[in-house]
């Protein structure tokens, strides 16, 4: 050691002697001193490099013992040492941004209480203001025990609904489950073979099949990603699978009952992609999963409907943030509840990564995609009727972080909805406890008087073959087995648990280890993380000379696990969750269907089924000493093992699937029933009768057309042209100053949108500094209609809509200005998607005979929209830089001015504070950052156009979206789907895209695909011959 760097000595040493997990044979120092037991390079280790990443710090500290030169020695002794330093500063600071940035939003969410509380309050008197329902003041915090009393209450309690029993047989429902990451199938799945495919998938797959068999439910469809990849099984690629034929199959009531599983086709066909890859295929998703359940709708009505009417989905349910998001926007096209499970949530997977300081919020983005699953799982909670959770501590501590959730403004909401006072637009989601259920079908009832292990052992042949996998590690296979079963996941804390087995002497002795880590054909093949655990798992082996007490065999699959539960179970053995944070623990209610006594982490659900079981004991994850004091004392105690055990035999009813589904129906029930509803039917009939009408009438507009492009400006032809019309009773005659008074006289009954292949979407977002439409807008419009009408076969199955953010008085002029007759759209889709409009149709004429919005698209969107609320919050969040704009508002759109788009806030920004004031909608800003419009939830230029899939029948597919560049802050969602999207370059110079996204939030990547054969570019200009060259272009290329 050279000379000045002695200091570091004592903390070198201490390093070396603690290893990544302390010396197993270490004797603790004796007290001495006036510290008494206090040793300052213990604490260093302790409470700074354990701190930090202590095993990546030890192989540091191999490479400079093993450094021989003392010069270069030493001066790695004092890197390292300033590294040791750097770290644990770097953690102190992340803590300290951790702490502001939970203080900033703990502030916001009580000035967005009080806001709410404020707003609603003047409905109350003084009393109800004080005590709303008899609660404590909103603001007030509650204690532990009243708070946990109310959230059972509110959350858990079914007393006062009617059980779900046999008398719902005759109801013949639809469900929809969507679980959209990992490999699915019904059949050998393969868990653990991925971070994607593992509890999740078993869950989905068993609730599908056991609520296709529950009374009333006829059939029971599960989305999940199609997948054609070389890397995975054929099975995979099935279009579809089925999973049971469901609880009418004994009445011939039609082939389409039961459970199946329905594979979607989304992104690269030839690739199998990790859920974080996923995200910018979610739209197409939904558009796949969109025409199945209309096709499926039809097919149900035929056989179980109400003379032939289509069979609505009663429930959509999505599991996890990426069939949330899919979840919300299939429920707002088809008007349908929405339920959510999260499974495990990202606000919280945030706080963990940020906490141990070992990457960055750049980082932790870029390789979780967190923000967008942040962002999606917000959705799902706009979107939500209700919200599934496996435990009281997901709500309290998890979805408690979300700006969508708020327990005590929820609790002020549901007194308020009890006593029929208006909640002014504010909702918060009904969060409720369902704890996972579990198929026992396959469990065979332990016996207590089971023959003895040594004879089973004897006779290999008539054992399972996993047993012989299992036991082939153990030198003495009779012990007890301690038994854990997880992926190889550090969150899952394997490492710890062979630590406490390591540096137990009496464990070691007792009990033998068994570690189910998934299924490995070569570690260097494996994921980083997971291979980093495995490697780390075998290095502890080797450093305890764990040889012969801890097995872990390479392969198992589904079939096996069943019967690993039973061999511990023969052993006498004890089964174990050590994870550091466990959503729920299904893994622990199979070990119990199997008489294994528990130890688990006490974070998270196994609380709660330690609670219901009572079969084991709770133990601090982090705490090595804990859990191999646990781990002893149950197997060392026969008597208390034997009481886990008949305790969790005795429980174990709680968690069937019968009881869960029961209690899943019960709560579904109780939400708002919704479906698609028309206020006036469309008989198919009708589609026939209207055709050669319709005909004539299509061949006049191209007249029309033809004759206002090629003839502008000639008033003799403009008279020629309007004695044509005036002739047939065309309407979209405009007479007078009032553009919307439209005569209804030889308007079609319904939209030509009927009977449409191809619908044409203009979607450009050309305006100028002042939000006006710029020129290039209408030419393009002009150009588009031309290039279709220039090809025969193309115009006689096609038909135009116009999409925009203008108010339809606007639209019109502007039409108008140009002499484009506005029924040579079949639909215009004004404010951002807050109206749809069917230019010459019956169907938005009044009975004054005035244009008006198609009133059932705005039954459609109504869903938890509050605009007199969301009026008067924005105005109070914004009011300095925002001034009304009641010209461009609407039933279904608030509209403001911008006065200066660089004090406004984003729509990150804006959207967060009215979630917490428990408003949901959808913000833009549009017209080149001029106008601020929000409009309902489930209202968009997007959604809009499923609605015409939904309402028209035009299927998606067949739409060709044209758009600029750049655009409104919803360009993006217009661009991914499965339309075809023609982008024109050079149009728009400038949108509104600076005002979408705060700097700490997901990216463009996250929702529209690099690359697609659907998004074609257009860089030939604005004329005809390019831009039908483009149109044809995405035709061919989408084929």
């Amino acid at each position: 050691m050279a000379a000045g760097n002695e200091w570091i000595n004592g903390y070198l040493e201490a390093i070396l002697a603690s290893g990544p997990g302390g010396d197993p044979r270490a004797q603790p120092e004796p007290a001495s001193g006036p510290l008494g037991g206090f040793n300052p390079t213990k604490y260093f280790v302790e409470e700074v490099v354990r701190g930090v990443d202590e095993s990546d710090l030890h192989k540091t500290w191999v490479k400079v013992v093993a450094t021989r030169d003392a010069h270069e020695r030493s001066g790695r002794l004092e890197n390292m040492c300033w590294r040791i330093w750097h770290l644990a500063r770097k953690k102190k600071m992340l803590e300290l941004e951790g702490y502001q940035r939970m203080t900033e939003r703990r502030w916001e969410r009580e000035q967005g209480r009080r806001d709410a509380t404020e707003d609603m309050s003047e409905d109350l008197s003084e009393g109800e203001r004080e005590k709303p329902d008899g609660l404590p003041d909103t603001l007030s915090p509650l204690t532990p025990r009243s708070s946990s009393k109310k959230l059972q209450r509110n959350f858990s309690d079914v007393s006062s609904m009617p059980v779900w029993s046999e008398d719902n047989k005759g109801k013949k429902l639809y469900i929809v489950l969507i679980s959209l990451h990992g490999l699915v199938r019904g059949e050998n799945m393969e868990l653990g073979r991925d971070s994607d495919t593992g509890g999740q998938v078993k869950y989905v797959v068993e609730l599908a099949r056991a609520l296709s068999m529950m009374p009333g439910v006829y059939r029971v469809d599960l989305f999940t990603r199609q997948v054609s990849s070389p890397e995975v099984d054929w099975s995979y690629a099935e279009p579809a699978e089925m999973l049971t034929s469901g609880a009418y199959e004994s009445e011939g009531l039609g082939e389409s009952a039961g459970a199946y599983i329905i594979r979607i086709p989304c992104g690269s066909r030839s690739s199998y992609l990790r859920k974080e890859l996923l995200w910018p295929h979610l739209q197409e998703f939904v558009d796949g999963a969109l025409a199945h359940v209309l096709n499926m709708s039809k097919v149900l009505g035929e056989q179980i409907g109400n003379a032939g009417q289509a069979v609505w989905p009663y429930v959509i349910h999505g599991h996890y943030a990426d069939a949330g998001d899919v979840a919300a926007l299939l429920s707002g096209a088809l008007n349908v509840p929405m339920v959510l499970t999260g499974h495990s949530l990202g606000r919280n997977k945030l706080e963990q990564l940020l906490k141990q300081g070992r990457m960055s919020k750049e980082d932790i983005n870029s390789t979780y995609k967190i923000m967008r699953r942040i962002e999606a799982e917000e959705l799902s909670l706009d979107a939500a009727e209700l919200v599934i959770t496996s435990t009281r501590q997901e709500i309290d501590e998890q979805w408690g972080l979300y700006d969508g959730f708020d327990v005590k403004l929820e609790r002020v909401l549901r007194a308020r909805a009890r006593r029929g006072v208006s909640c002014h637009g504010r909702y918060m989601p009904r969060m409720v406890v369902i704890p996972p259920g579990m198929d026992f079908s396959n469990v065979a009832v332990p016996d207590d008087e089971d023959s003895d292990l040594r004879d089973i052992i004897g006779s290999p042949r008539s054992n399972p073959p996993i047993w012989s996998e299992v036991l082939r590690f153990f030198t003495n296979p009779h012990k007890p087995m301690i038994l854990a079963l997880s992926r190889p996941d550090p969150k899952k804390n394997i490492t710890t648990l062979v630590k406490a087995f390591g540096e137990s002497r009496s464990l070691r002795e007792l009990a033998n280890l068994t570690l189910i880590m998934g299924n490995r054909d070569d570690i260097d093949e494996m994921s980083g993380g997971n291979a980093s655990v495995l490697v780390t798992v075998l290095k502890l082996i080797d450093k305890y000379d764990l040889y012969g007490l801890v097995s872990f065999p390479k392969h198992h699959n589904q079939a096996d696990v069943p019967e690993i539960y039973r061999l511990a179970a023969k052993t006498k053995g004890v089964f174990i969750n050590p994870a550091l944070v466990e959503p729920f623990g299904l893994t622990l209610i199979e070990a119990a269907a199997h008489g294994l006594p528990m130890v688990a982490t006490k974070n998270g659900g196994p609380v709660d089924i330690h609670r219901a079981l009572n079969n084991g004991l709770l133990v601090d994850p982090h705490d090595q000493k804990g859990i191999s004091e646990a781990l002893l004392k149950l197997v060392a105690d026969k008597n208390l093992w034997q009481e886990c055990r008949k305790n969790g035999l005795r429980n174990i009813h709680l968690y069937s699937w019968p009881e869960h589904c029961r209690t899943y129906l019960t709560r579904v029930a109780a939400c708002r029933v919704r479906h698609p509803h028309w206020q006036t039917d469309t008989p198919a009939d009708d589609v026939r009768e209207e055709e050669s009408l319709g005909d004539s009438l299509k061949d006049f507009q191209e007249l029309s057309l033809r004759l206002s492009l090629e003839m502008d400006g000639d008033d003799t032809a403009d008279d020629q042209l309007n004695r044509i019309l005036n002739k047939i009773n065309k309407p979209g005659t405009e007479t007078g100053d009032n553009i919307t008074n439209v005569s209804a006289t030889g308007t079609n009954k319904y939209p030509l949108l009927r009977r449409r292949r191809r619908l044409f979407v203009i979607a450009l977002d050309c305006y100028n500094q002042d939000g006006l439409p710029q020129k290039k807008m209408l030419q393009v419009t002009q150009e588009v209609l031309r290039a279709v009408r220039s090809d025969h076969q193309m115009s006689r199955i096609s038909g135009f809509a116009l999409s925009t953010a203008m108010p339809v008085s606007e639209t019109l002029n502007l039409l108008k200005s140009s002499k484009i007759p506005f029924t040579d759209f079949d639909a215009l889709i004004c404010s951002s998607g807050g109206e749809v409009y069917y230019p010459g149709t019956a169907q938005c004429t009044d009975s004054e005979g005035r244009f008006c919005a198609d009133p059932d698209y705005g039954t459609h969107i109504e869903y938890r929209w509050g605009q007199d609320g969301i009026r008067r919050t924005v105005g109070k969040l914004m009011g300095d830089v925002l001034e009304f704009d009641e010209l461009s508002s609407n039933p279904h759109c608030v509209s403001f001015f911008v006065k200066d788009p660089s004090k406004t806030k984003t729509v990150d920004d804006l959207r967060q504070k009215l979630r917490m004031r428990g408003l949901r909608c959808h913000v833009m800003y549009c017209r080149n950052s001029t106008r601020l419009q929000i409009i309902p939830l489930l209202a968009s230029r997007s959604q809009a156009l499923r609605y015409l899939f939904v309402r028209w029948g035009l299927n998606v597919m067949n739409m060709y979206v044209i758009l600029g560049e750049k655009g409104d802050t919803d360009h993006e969602e217009l661009i991914a789907g499965s339309h075809k999207t023609v982008i024109m370059k050079g149009l728009v110079e400038k949108g509104s895209d600076e005002l979408l996204r705060g700097a700490w939030s997901y990216h463009r990547d996250d929702i529209v695909p690099n690359e697609s054969p659907l998004i074609i570019y257009a860089d030939g200009g604005i004329g005809t011959d390019g831009i039908l060259k483009a149109l044809k272009e995405a035709s061919k290329a989408a084929a």
